[in-house]
């Protein structure tokens, strides 16, 4: 009788594993849903990104930075906006979507500022307006510091940087033992669950929305790559490097951000030079997803000056 109940809880262990088993989807059918035109590839150091570069070729360039686990589809709406009168670049970056992992291994932010600088040189723009989200606004802040001339403007929409509670400097944070599963199972359930804090409105998080995280998480490499940019990236003191930074910078934030709450934009207005603050009533960590239009608007008149 032990035997049975043995195998019987052998069979539904192994029932559970194929159920939540979650392999990568092959590359060929991801880019032809989502890597269509105007989507393009460009080399840069060994690595393949995908990028997309509208707008007039002889307009003012913004080169748009996603936040963590997403892709350069966050800004599609804004970039529709935008590209009207501005040349729009957006990628993948490093280690996420249909760019996928850097065969290098290397997922430092002076990496990223490397390669953005080879993006922007091989697409031809000395110099360009920055904005990013979250990590990506880190990203940014971080290439405003080492390469001044080339951004002419920053806009920091609650960018990552400082240390929260249970955090510190200068030391890998570590992976937790239940992340560690990430590259064999990713029940849509959950990633519902884990996206869901970053929209005020809960009506944004559309099942559209959840299936197109969900085929970017599942692009070959990339959620090993997640695990190895988490395993490695060590967070610096942020105050004397936004103290370099030149260029005129708009913080931007959803009042509602649950993710990177508004108040943390003290925290840089006191370390730059020259900033302002702008706080949307109403909404979350990802503005551009939730009300492009109103979260542009004071993104454009910044831009614009």
């Amino acid at each position: 009788m032990l035997v049975w109940i043995g195998l019987l809880l052998l069979a539904a262990l192994l029932g559970a594993g194929w159920w939540l088993w979650t392999p990568d989807q092959p590359r060929a059918a991801l880019e032809a849903r989502h890597a269509a035109p105007p989507s393009r590839f460009v080399e840069v150091d060994g690595v393949r990104l995908h990028v997309r570069d509208t707008g007039p070729r002889d307009a003012p360039a913004v080169l748009l930075l996603h936040g963590f686990g997403s892709s350069l589809h966050t800004w599609e709406a804004w970039s529709r906006l935008l590209d009207a009168e501005r040349r729009v670049i957006r990628l993948d970056l490093p280690g996420f979507a249909l760019t996928g992992p850097d065969p290098t291994g290397d997922y430092s932010d002076l990496r990223a500022v490397a390669l953005l600088a080879g993006l922007l040189d091989a697409v031809g723009v000395p110099r360009a307006d920055v904005v990013g989200s979250s990590m990506g606004g880190r990203i940014a802040w971080r290439f405003a510091a080492e390469r001044p001339g080339r951004v002419r403007r920053l806009v920091l929409m609650a960018p990552d940087g400082f240390a929260s509670a249970g955090f510190s400097y200068d030391k890998p944070a570590g992976v937790s033992p239940m992340m560690r599963a990430l590259p064999y199972t990713l029940p849509t359930p959950l990633l519902r669950a884990g996206l869901a804090p970053a929209y005020a409105d809960p009506a944004a998080l559309t099942d559209e929305v959840v299936a197109l995280y969900r085929d970017m998480m599942l692009a070959p490499g990339v959620r090993r790559a997640i695990l190895d940019r988490m395993a490695t990236h060590v967070l610096v003191r942020p105050e004397p490097i936004l103290q370099r930074i030149a260029a005129p910078v708009l913080l931007l934030w959803g009042e509602q951000d649950r993710m990177v709450p508004a108040p943390h934009a003290a925290d840089y207005a006191r370390e730059l030079r020259d900033s302002r603050t702008v706080v949307l009533p109403g909404l979350g960590h990802v503005p551009m997803e939730e009300n492009p239009a109103r979260s542009l608007a004071p993104v454009a008149a910044f831009l614009a000056q």
